[in-house]
């Protein structure tokens, strides 16, 4: 097992991965931007450097100044965490070259999988049904409109590097195509610094389904059920569930064979998650691979009680997996909220700003809280919106979702301004409650109705 392990990320991540260290007598290194001097994750790490000023790219996503950070810290290995350069096929050549272990798998496999057009034309090679959608790159607008004419309206214009919904364009009819094509080409570029773009038709009125694996060096691959995450706003997710309600237990084996075949076809190694989308027929399609741990990673932990930031620190340390597939037992049923420092009644604008008061949820079976927050702490505007994760678990899933308004009805900050009551109010919705909804609901049938609490 490693000695001492940087954690190339921050907030709530972070603070997941330096606990789960701990637990394993791993020493942690915390690296740490200006703007997050007074941060959690870096009280909490054992050492902790500062590797640049507040913007992302000069500091999060400077690789040199990471992998100096871990040279002079006799760091044996670099836990990426989410974002950032989890999925950075470069940054793991170098961690590499320098004889530094990147947790997560090769440089190769990052690169492969990491572009959505490529994983695309694998998964094909490895018989698991895709999206009908462009062989290869999207090169201009003719071809594009070629294309979608061919395809059929609607379709969606991605980035082949993209992740984290930038990118991403849904085209309705020819007269948008020209527009979305150049203002997704654009963001790709400023998001990714690769601005190739491939085509997918839309499947409407579909589920959102990811299933959860984890692979070591040897050839072992096992899958952890799967996580719907059909609700979302602009491509992000905003509550995630386990086990999926639109899927039976015939589909649910069938999904998690297809997604340990597709890993063992491309040699994949440490944790993974396969995306799908469940049209209404019932037929899945591959969708993309990410490459990393992943935000809603709580909830199959939960639902599990596999450890799977553990599984990857041991999976990287060069072990066996110990867990066989007989041995996963999913039983309850897990949701996630995610809380996000953003004002739901103004857009869902950023809420930066200073934390005057805090108090969390506590207390009760079946109740985790992931979170970087503390009174005092200041937000700052330079990163992610997301500012904690709670998550509940009870013997079905009524239980969980009473669990969750309990515990959202528990929550308290002061100085800034959450999505805590639009999170309440989606969870009272009776279409959620019935799990009647799919990757359309939130953005085309709730927000259009909801009607924002005045504070």
């Amino acid at each position: 097992m490693f000695k001492k392990v940087l954690i190339a990320n921050r907030g709530e991540i972070a603070v997941r991965i330096i606990r789960a260290c701990r637990e394993l007598g791993i020493q942690t290194v915390a690296v740490y931007s200006e703007a997050d001097r007074d941060a959690l994750h870096m009280q909490l790490a054992d050492e902790a450097i500062c590797i640049g000023p507040a913007k992302a790219t000069d500091s999060y996503l400077n690789m040199q100044s990471i992998l100096s950070a871990a040279d002079v810290t006799n760091s044996q290995a670099i836990h990426p965490g989410f974002g950032f350069l989890s999925e950075n096929s470069t940054f793991a050549t170098m961690c590499q070259e320098m004889n530094v272990v990147f947790i997560g798998p090769d440089s190769e496999t990052i690169e492969q999988m990491g572009n959505k057009s490529n994983a695309r034309d694998l998964m094909i090679q490895a018989g698991v049904p895709v999206i009908p959608g462009s062989d290869g790159f999207i090169t201009d607008t003719e071809k594009a409109k070629e294309l979608a004419d061919k395809l059929g309206y609607p379709v969606m214009l991605k980035a082949a590097a993209g992740g984290g919904g930038k990118g991403i364009r849904k085209v309705y009819k020819s007269e948008e195509l020209n527009a979305a094509f150049n203002s997704a080409k654009t963001e790709a570029k400023a998001a990714f610094g690769d601005d190739r773009m491939y085509m997918e038709k839309i499947i409407e009125h579909a589920r959102h389904i990811e299933v959860q694996l984890l692979a070591d060096h040897y050839g072992n691959v096992i899958h952890l059920g799967e996580r719907d995450c059909s609700l979302q706003r602009n491509n992000q997710k905003v509550i995630e569930e386990s086990p999926s309600v639109a899927i039976s237990e015939k589909q649910r084996k069938e999904l998690g064979d297809i997604a340990v075949r597709a890993a063992k076809f491309v040699g994949y190694k440490n944790a993974g998650t396969i995306e799908f989308l469940l049209d209404q027929s019932g037929h899945f399609y591959f969708m993309e691979m990410n490459t990393r741990i992943q935000v809603e990673h709580p909830v199959t932990e939960m639902a599990t009680e596999i450890d799977i930031v553990k599984e990857q620190l041991t999976i990287a340390s060069g072990y066996k997996l110990t867990i066989k597939q007989k041995d996963v037992r999913i039983t309850g049923h897990t949701i996630e909220c995610r809380i996000n420092a953003e004002n739901p009644a103004f857009n869902f604008a950023p809420s930066p700003g200073k934390i005057t008061y805090l108090m969390m949820p506590s207390g009760g079976n079946g109740l985790r809280v992931e979170s970087a927050m503390f009174a005092g702490y200041v937000i700052p505007p330079y990163y992610d919106a997301m500012v904690a994760k709670i998550i509940t678990k009870g013997a079905d899933r009524a239980e969980a979702i009473a669990k969750m308004k309990r515990a959202l009805g528990e929550l308290v900050i002061e100085g800034i301004i959450s999505n805590q009551f639009f999170q309440e109010d989606l969870l009272a919705d009776e279409r959620f409650v019935n799990g009647s909804y799919d990757t359309s609901f939130l953005q085309d049938t709730f927000l259009k109705e909801w009607k924002p609490r005045v504070e």
